[in-house]
């Protein structure tokens, strides 16, 4: 279980940094507006936050990619027997 989890964040992770290059390459995050207003926010926590939004967004993606992976035996073990992840 553990492995599957780390083979899902880290590549998230790195995809997540370079979404977040490419995001702010084209906008400046002192300029970010919400619902038509200012955040007021400083860059730092706009990148921060940005940047754990993506990763979430690309985890979440990779991990129901290695949930429809899992065959019926790894999902519901027959009885008796531990499970499988």
């Amino acid at each position: 279980m553990k492995h599957r989890v780390l083979q899902v964040l880290w590549p998230a992770f790195l995809v997540a940094g370079v979404m977040e290059i490419l995001l702010f390459s084209t906008i400046d995050p002192v300029e970010v507006r919400w619902f038509g207003r200012l955040i007021g926010w400083t860059p730092v926590a706009i990148y921060s936050v940005a940047f754990l939004m993506l990763w979430l967004l690309v985890a979440s993606a990779g991990a129901l990619t290695v949930l429809l992976r899992l065959t019926a035996e790894e999902l519901d073990p027959p009885k008796g027997s531990p499970p499988r992840f």
